[in-house]
């Protein structure tokens, strides 16, 4: 069956032209739309309903890809979601979310049965097997995570990467020189997913610049993983004094951990998160964080694609400043 890339291929132009030759959307020269119409013929290409039915008949539909995959924190996904319906629903449109691995042919029929307008996508990779599909669908998307290379695409996330040199920052003007990173879980990392790169990237860079001894210990998802971490991070590195953790499940009993192996939280080992700020803000030890927006990514993302169904120009990558709250869980290093 025909696609809408092999109708723009057979015209000269962009698959958006296509779309907007065939519905209406937007104003095109008599000698491009005839071009489009006899290569659509040609090669019987036919558009979905809402597509041919105009701007005026959109389906009001967004669709959310967040798949589910080993290594993702549910909880943190959820959030997103929600504000993403919620947002949604301010703009009079509903969600479609599809939670399985949807690579080409699952985004193509999602497109195609379902009507949506436009397409929200989480998880990113560096090298996302999605993105060419993405650049040659007729409908606007919207990435919740950053790529290698985000030409032809709109992205929009915390950056991770600065907000890995915060947390080292804060740890070395505290005086601290050897610090590592408890990141996510190692399927997370093999997969090459891009806020977990970006964050590594941060942290390794910012210690360097400061001359500190570093290093990076992906964390399973099992709370129960954490006492052996934390025996082996101390066995591996005895003069550690400082830990970042960008792993939610982690986070608390890798404190317990710590302070079962006789290490008092900040005065011996002073701790820093990436994460949501009601999970860094415990009564018993607030921990001192780089908040992780859900809330605020899934709004501008929505933002972001309606402002691109309306056809207004948006930047191509947003980047939202890292906001590090100091708590009690760090303190600064004491001279031996």
């Amino acid at each position: 069956m025909a696609k809408i890339t092999d109708v723009a291929r057979r015209a000269g132009v962009s698959p958006s032209t296509v779309s907007y030759a065939l519905s209406g959307k937007r104003p095109i020269s008599d000698a491009t739309r005839r071009r489009v119409e006899e290569a659509a013929r040609d090669l019987g290409y036919h558009p979905h309903a809402a597509a041919r039915a105009g701007a005026g008949a959109r389906a009001s539909v967004l669709a959310l890809a967040a798949p589910l995959r080993s290594g993702v924190h549910v909880p943190v996904v959820m959030r997103l979601a929600v504000s993403v319906v919620t947002t949604a629903r301010a703009h009079a449109h509903d969600v479609l979310l599809l939670t399985q691995e949807e690579a080409e042919e699952g985004l193509n029929r999602a497109v195609r049965t379902a009507s949506v307008d436009g397409l929200l996508l989480t998880d990113v990779e560096l090298h996302d097997p999605r993105l060419p599909t993405l650049r040659s669908l007729d409908r606007p998307t919207v990435l919740i995570g950053v790529p290698a290379n985000a030409y032809g695409l709109t992205c929009v996330d915390l950056d991770f990467r600065a907000a890995g040199e915060a947390c080292v920052n804060h740890l070395a003007e505290l005086g601290h020189r050897t610090v590592a990173l408890v990141g996510s879980p190692p399927e997370v990392y093999l997969r090459r997913t891009a806020y977990a790169h970006h964050l590594m990237h941060g942290f390794t860079t910012a210690a360097a610049r400061h001359g500190l001894a570093s290093s990076v210990h992906p964390g399973g998802p099992d709370p129960a993983t954490a006492p052996r971490l934390a025996e082996r991070l101390l066995h591996e590195h005895p003069a550690l004094t400082a830990v970042v953790v960008h792993n939610e499940p982690l986070l608390a009993p890798l404190i317990a951990a710590f302070e079962h192996l006789g290490l008092r939280v900040p005065a011996d080992l002073s701790v820093t998160a990436v994460c949501p700020d009601d999970l860094a803000a415990t009564p018993r030890l607030p921990v001192t964080s780089v908040s992780l927006p859900a809330d605020e990514l899934g709004a501008r993302a929505v933002d972001l694609l309606i402002r691109k169904l309306h056809g207004t120009a948006v930047p191509e990558t947003t980047l939202l400043p890292p906001r590090l709250t100091e708590r009690a869980s760090t303190s600064r290093r004491m001279p031996a």
